[in-house]
């Protein structure tokens, strides 16, 4: 199977401003949308909630919902705007959620979950994919992860990415469950050995590359087929230079934090002209010179001076000479 590495969809975070810049560092991770539920593609304004640049493929649409008919259409509509995946969220932990039975508390209800993939697939021709956690709340996290696994590739899902967490839905905000539920890797582990003929990505508190490397090794005789980079892509982007080739082999170079800006300049030149607000784009980049002289001052430039009305490219040239200097003086 084709491995896969794949950046999380996050409320919020993961807007087609975010996908266009993290495609300017590498070219072979598939991108997600943030969550859109199932009424709101159907119902809402589509070009809104749908529209995305030719730059970013790959990129997954990853809905939300549990009705089957509604999922259908959503998903047909997603293929319609150009998607190379749809993903379904059986994962989401938040109150919203709960209240429209869908995300995370669909774990209770592997046949309803398979009933929907089986509906989303059956509606388009690009792969139809899961997203859950391994259970939720009090549930045996083996049974209820194999239970939802094996009702989806009995009507022929055979890509998943797990989230190695329970959700507690009753007591843990969205936030904590980011965090407090305990990490299961192994049981992750065992689903891939008991079913090789799926394809199993692993997500959860994946930090660096380093850790992303060591998902994939088969030392244990276990090959996982992708990982899920989440906050880390986010919050240091720069790793994303070096994915490409170190997950994938490429023998392209790497891209570093000013060749990246470059690629991203002319995305953002046309936003612009479009009327689009300069901190909607520049926001992500915050977290591109993590570590490096400067970082601090391109953070401060990026945030404050962004913000004017009149704000330009130019003020990427300015965040990007202080880290210039910066460095020029720590290297003389």
């Amino acid at each position: 199977m084709d491995r896969r590495l794949s950046i999380a969809p996050m409320m919020d975070w993961t807007d087609r401003h975010c996908r266009a810049f993290h495609r300017a560092l590498t070219s072979r991770a598939l991108l997600y949308t943030e969550m859109v539920t199932a009424p709101a593609v159907i119902h809402g304004d589509r070009e809104r909630l749908l529209a995305f640049d030719a730059i970013e493929h790959p990129v997954a649409l990853q809905l939300g919902g549990s009705d089957p008919t509604q999922l259908a259409e959503a998903a047909r509509i997603g293929e319609g705007y150009g998607y190379d995946e749809i993903n379904l969220n059986v994962g989401c932990p938040s109150d919203r959620v709960q209240s429209g039975r869908f995300g995370a508390c669909l774990m209770t209800e592997p046949e309803l979950v398979a009933d929907c993939m089986a509906a989303i697939k059956g509606a388009v021709s690009v792969p139809a994919t899961v997203k859950c956690r391994i259970g939720v709340d009090d549930q045996d996290a083996a049974t209820s992860l194999f239970a939802t696994v094996d009702a989806c590739a009995a009507v022929g899902i055979e890509v998943f990415i797990v989230h190695a967490r329970k959700a507690w839905l009753k007591g843990l905000s969205p936030k904590e469950n980011r965090d407090v539920p305990p990490l299961d890797y192994a049981l992750v582990r065992r689903l891939k050995r008991e079913r090789p003929h799926l394809s199993i990505s692993i997500n959860g508190g994946i930090a660096s590359l380093d850790e992303a490397e060591a998902h994939l090794d088969d030392a244990d005789g276990i090959q996982l087929d992708g990982v899920m980079l989440g906050r880390a892509a986010y919050h240091e982007p720069a790793i994303l230079g070096q994915a490409d080739r170190r997950l994938f082999g490429a023998p392209t170079p790497d891209v570093d934090a000013f060749e990246a800006i470059e690629r991203y300049r002319p995305y953002m030149a046309a936003r612009l002209a479009e009327g689009v607000h300069l901190p909607a784009m520049t926001r992500h980049m915050l977290g591109l010179m993590h570590g490096r002289s400067g970082a601090r001052a391109f953070r401060r430039i990026l945030t404050v001076e962004s913000i004017r009305p009149d704000a330009g490219l130019e003020v990427i040239d300015r965040a990007v000479d202080a880290v210039r200097e910066a460095e020029a003086r720590i290297a003389a």
